[in-house]
């Protein structure tokens, strides 16, 4: 069996595969192939967390097991995990590795692995980790053990790299932002990026208990950050996630700037306009009709950054993200980052001399409607013939003005039907109608 998912390995903290025997097989494993795949050198990992209480254990268990294959661990501690995938580079590691479970709850967590480009570990290394997974840890020669060290200065290298990717001849003294770090990795180093820029911050949940991560904040739970805003009468909010690998903004009227209204500001309003975005196929429909108006091309990956990721290198475009606030911006970082990405839509801002809400004055999302249709056993809607009828009237009534996506959960017996129109009373009742047409032609089956 395969431990990996799509975004590495994830499960709630003290049940297979997220124990702390598991994490020291799985650092043994991982030194393992390393060594094998570096013969001739001594394989160095950087190893980073989020804030989460389960993360000290995990932590050690990884260290142990990969001292024990003989790999040098450099201990980074709290960080965002973008800036694991940065350090990995700047350290001239052999790969990186993140003990996280991005947004979720405290109890969860996870464990991904980067390459020495501090990119998504390749698919062929994952496989011969697994194959490693199979063999008892023995210590071959006690004199060839790894060494463990911490590395002091993570916080400012990293701090000092998101800066740079900001114009040196710009600043945010003018601003007034709310930085809503979701009491996770960015605790420390978000507001210090905005505050050494200029600007004058107010931090929000920046003050973690191990236990609090994501709870009712960050860019999941942007309410609190909404009223700060308007409260403090800010410029703007910024809210991370628990691993600050994504980011929602909110203008100076506590009205949400979510992903897509991102990629549109980046795509239309900077002075240069990219080659082209690429969405999921959850960006909003007037995301791809914005773009089309402006002439810049889109196109639509699986969801997850690793699709996103791909079709950027396929189209060797740099631009892309989810509406969830994920958004890649390849000529500054490898992997999505929310301080790196809010710094971009800050520059826009900067240089047009514009407020957030102005740059996304034109950008107004269709209404959208999701309807999670939960069934006795799990059916293929596009197999029944009756229901791939219903979808074809659909899309031909919503042609050219909204579009429709039906899909099954790859975790449960749920058929997720979202349909998104320029009509919301339309869209509402699209969205009914095809859902009870599932659930009747499911029951039926």
């Amino acid at each position: 069996m395969s431990y990996f998912g799509t975004d590495g390995i994830r499960g709630k903290f003290g049940e297979m595969p997220i124990t702390p025997e598991f994490a020291l097989k799985l650092g043994f494993a991982a030194g393992k192939v390393l060594k094998r795949t570096n013969p001739k050198a001594k394989p160095i990992v950087v190893l980073g967390k989020d804030t989460r209480l389960s993360g000290y254990i995990l932590e050690a268990a990884l260290q142990a097991g990969l001292n024990a294959a003989g790999v040098y661990v450099h201990l980074l501690g709290p960080l965002p995990t973008p800036a694991i995938a940065h350090l990995t580079r700047a350290l001239h590691a052999h790969a990186g590795i993140v003990i996280s479970a991005s947004h979720n709850p405290y109890f969860d967590n996870g464990i991904k692995f980067f390459s020495s480009e501090g990119k998504k570990l390749p698919d062929h290394l994952q496989e011969l980790i697994n194959e490693e997974l199979k063999q008892d840890i023995q210590i071959e020669d006690t004199a060839n053990l790894g060494k463990s060290v911490r590395v002091k200065d993570a916080n400012g290298r990293y701090i000092e790299f998101c800066k740079s990717t900001f114009p040196y001849h710009f600043d945010l003294r003018n601003l007034k932002i709310v930085v809503d770090c979701a009491n996770g990795a960015a605790y420390n180093v978000g507001p210090a990026v905005f505050r050494e820029l200029g600007a004058k911050v107010i931090a929000l949940y920046n003050e973690p208990s191990g236990l609090n991560i994501n709870e009712h904040c960050g860019s999941t739970h942007p309410e609190s950050l909404q009223k700060a805003v308007v409260e403090h009468q800010a410029d703007l909010g910024i809210a991370f996630d628990g691993d600050a690998d994504r980011v929602i903004m909110v203008d100076q009227f506590g009205h949400l700037v979510d992903g897509d209204h991102i990629l549109y500001i980046l795509a239309t309003q900077a002075k240069n306009k990219p080659a082209g975005i690429v969405g999921t196929v959850m960006s909003n429909m007037a995301l791809e009709l914005a773009l089309e108006k402006a002439q810049v091309p889109f196109v639509r990956a699986k969801v997850g950054d690793r699709y996103v990721l791909q079709a950027l290198e396929e189209n060797n475009w740099v631009i892309g993200g989810e509406p969830s606030g994920h958004i890649l911006t390849l000529d500054k970082s490898t992997t999505g980052d929310a301080i790196i990405a809010a710094l971009q839509v800050l520059t826009v801002m900067v240089e047009q001399e514009k407020a957030l809400h102005e740059l996304a004055a034109d950008f107004k999302l269709f209404p959208q409607v999701l309807v999670n249709v939960r069934l006795e056993q799990m059916i293929d809607p596009y197999a029944v013939p009756a229901l791939v009828t219903e979808f074809e009237k659909a899309e031909a009534q919503l042609k050219g003005r909204g579009r429709l996506l039906i899909r099954k959960s790859g975790t449960e017996p749920v058929i997720r039907v979202m349909v998104e129109g320029d009509q919301q009373e339309e869209v509402t009742a699209l969205a009914n109608q095809l859902a009870e047409a599932v659930r009747f032609h499911a029951t039926a089956a």
